[in-house]
């Protein structure tokens, strides 16, 4: 591997970031820096790691978010349907649709009861 990449501190806001190592917790570094960080961040990623890891890494994820899975689709050149989360990625996201639907349609039948309409 090559030297250290210097990825931004918010990425790793909820750690300890300057214990991170980089060898031992790969699979959270390359899950958060593809989950949260910039285009630097993902090439910096490339560099250190390797796409082999990577692929290996975000391939094998028990879960990531959809636009996570479509930029790692796209950089590495892999099919979503390949991704183990991608269908508990879908559904998550369709539950959470559902939820927001759900809580509108009461706040909005809340509002039509109080102005009695």
């Amino acid at each position: 591997m090559t030297n250290k990449p210097q990825f931004h501190r918010r990425i790793f806001w909820d750690v300890d970031f300057d214990n991170l190592d980089y060898d031992k917790r790969a699979n959270f570094i390359i899950e958060r820096v593809f989950d949260r960080g910039d285009v630097e961040d993902i090439r910096q990623c490339r560099r250190y790691y390797g796409d082999d890891r990577i692929s290996e890494t975000l391939l094998n994820a028990e879960f990531l978010l959809l636009k996570t899975i479509y930029c790692a689709s796209a950089v590495l050149n892999k099919r979503v349907e390949d991704f183990k989360c991608y269908e508990k990625s879908l559904i998550a996201r369709k539950n959470t649709c559902e939820k927001c639907r759900l809580y509108i349609e009461t706040r909005t039948n809340t509002i039509y009861q109080v102005l009695d309409l």
